[in-house]
């Protein structure tokens, strides 16, 4: 049991500081509403996302006036709905996914995640069919997220489905011209992808879960940041040893997400449904001092991208687990350092300046949490070199048995150097220039499987 009275001190820093929880996400099983009549199971998915989550906002905000802690977004995660959907064509895909929006919106979520389909060994009818509807679903929706799982460590890298996400990405934006290609950050493609994580846009309610399940995501990069130049500030930084960095972020860390799951927990009980986990993803945001950039410049890297980057995410990104792993029993989701270009206003400003480029992002994404997250990348890039880029995401976490993933969205009609503006939670960055827009077509076009790593063999 959590005892408040424990955590005295950690809402003050919360209520001093300004941290909030990021995420409320309602995981909801649909495996039950599945039907060969289309208008039975989208009228069953409505109805028990409106049953499941009408007291959702009703119940947080009795949460927020209880604690004085604000949740910023209430969302939903759903089964995959390339199973739930089992049997149907991409035109009733694109149905469902006006169904899940209209419901969100009625129960006053923000975003629902869970358009997705599990294609890393192989690609059934029904997950082509939901891949396919993408472009239509996701240009045409505002609260709906989507997901692909196109690789693990157990089975290797699916090149057919990399290949489809790859053309795929590029056909949203196209459909999404006139938002810029905005629809694209509704998409999220995986290696390793979590059942329990409750960030979009890559949240899904896994297999294995309950019928309906709370999980939680608290962030604090702006915390993390400001503790860290208290320790400056108090010892020296003559006297500080990234040791004592690295202790300082895991008791920070430590400390947020004790509070988290003391949300979590009290929110689940109100609801009526079971607790799952807590995630503590330092995910930031547009604003300044809420940036994973701004705790690398504290420590030391002035330059983001420049040599001695990756190793100091590297750092943070284990402090935060270690910190987090401590706290509580119920840690999950992806629990670390996410990097997303657009939604950070310090990594924002290094990728204009050319000291962060998109090779220096991949290599720092082998040791943080997710991946290349919301990158801007030339409109006139091609499916193929998007696959491309996937399949080098995907071998990441695959090689290193992580979860890794790409958000990249090719801005219709803009050259690498400008600039897109998103606005709210999703930024804005300069266009980042891709290393060569041919020169990988043959090899993503072979399609197949690559291999398993050995390691993954052993059990």
């Amino acid at each position: 049991m959590i005892r408040t009275d424990a955590i005295f001190d950690t809402i003050r820093m919360f209520q001093e500081e300004h941290l909030d929880v990021r995420t409320v996400t309602l995981g909801l099983d649909l495996q039950d509403c599945s039907s060969p009549v289309l208008g039975h199971m989208t009228d069953k998915i409505h109805a028990k996302i409106v049953g499941h989550a009408g007291g959702l906002a009703r119940a947080t905000a009795e949460i927020e006036r209880r604690f004085g802690i604000p949740v910023v977004n209430r969302r939903i995660a759903v089964s995959p709905i390339a199973s739930v959907a089992a049997g149907h064509d991409a035109d009733a895909m694109v149905r469902i996914a006006a169904t899940l929006d209209t419901a969100a919106a009625e129960v006053g979520v923000d975003l629902l995640g869970g358009f997705s389909a599990l294609v890393h060994k192989g690609s059934t009818p029904a997950a082509r069919a939901l891949i396919d509807s993408l472009p239509e679903a996701l240009a045409g929706t505002q609260r709906v997220c989507a997901s692909l799982n196109v690789a693990s460590t157990r089975a290797g890298i699916n090149m057919d489905a990399v290949l489809h996400a790859g053309r795929t990405v590029r056909a949203i934006a196209d459909a999404d011209a006139a938002k810029h290609g905005f629809a694209c950050a509704k998409l999220v493609v995986f290696a390793n992808m979590p059942d329990d994580n409750p960030f979009m846009a890559g949240a899904v309610h896994g297999q294995g879960e309950a019928d309906a399940v709370i999980n939680i995501g608290v962030s604090g990069p702006g915390v993390v940041k400001r503790a860290l130049q208290r320790l400056i500030d108090q010892t020296g930084a003559d006297n500080l040893t990234l040791s004592d960095v690295a202790e300082e972020i895991k008791i920070t860390a430590f400390r947020i997400t004790r509070v988290g799951e003391l949300i979590g927990r009290e929110l689940a009980q109100s609801l009526g449904v079971q607790f799952g986990i807590v995630d503590l993803s330092l995910a930031p945001t547009p604003k300044v001092g809420d940036s994973i950039g701004e705790i690398l410049q504290t420590m030391g890297v002035v330059k983001i991208g420049a040599p001695g980057s990756t190793a100091a995410i590297a750092l943070l990104n284990d402090a935060v687990k270690k910190g987090g792993a401590f706290a509580s029993s119920s840690i999950g989701g992806l629990s670390g350092a996410f990097i997303p270009v657009m939604e950070d206003a310090a990594l924002a400003r290094a990728a204009a300046d050319g000291t962060l480029t998109l090779d220096k992002l991949e290599a720092m994404t082998s040791v943080c949490s997710v991946g290349l997250d919301m990158i801007a990348l030339p409109g006139d890039t091609p499916g193929e070199t998007l696959a491309g880029i996937i399949a080098d995401e995907m071998a990441i976490g695959v090689s290193n048995n992580k979860t890794t993933a790409a958000r990249l969205i090719p801005v219709p009609g803009r050259r690498a150097g400008e600039h897109v503006i998103f606005g709210g939670l999703f930024g804005e960055s300069v266009v980042l220039a891709v290393n060569s827009l041919e020169g990988s077509d043959q090899f993503v076009r072979f399609g197949g499987r690559i291999p398993a790593p050995i390691q993954s063999l052993r059990n």
